[in-house]
């Protein structure tokens, strides 16, 4: 074959052939984040803790409220989670101690 020759490609075959290829180059889908936790080490929680209700420390209700959750604060006192946070003090102690 000359280098004047050309080759004829059928459409249909050159464009399976390009999907097959940027399949294959694509990236894999992660996991789904509901199987993950809310937000990275150190304000990881478990996803089962989304309310004030369901957390059992103080501990717990600022990661929640650090990782995002801002109806954990609701009347903006600076407490998240009132039910188990009693005191600005102990919150901004374990802010500290996360580094939230």
């Amino acid at each position: 074959m000359d280098s004047d020759d050309k080759v004829a490609v059928h459409p249909a075959r050159a464009t399976l052939t390009l999907l097959l290829f940027a399949s294959l180059c694509a990236p894999t889908i992660a996991s789904p984040p509901w199987s993950e936790p809310i937000a990275t080490a150190p304000l990881a929680i478990p996803v089962a803790a989304r309310t004030c209700k369901q957390v059992s420390s103080c501990e717990e209700a600022v990661r929640l409220w650090c990782g995002g959750y801002r109806r954990a604060d609701g009347d903006g006192d600076g407490i998240p989670c009132e039910n188990v946070c009693r005191t600005k003090e102990e919150v901004d102690r374990i802010r500290a101690a996360i580094g939230c």
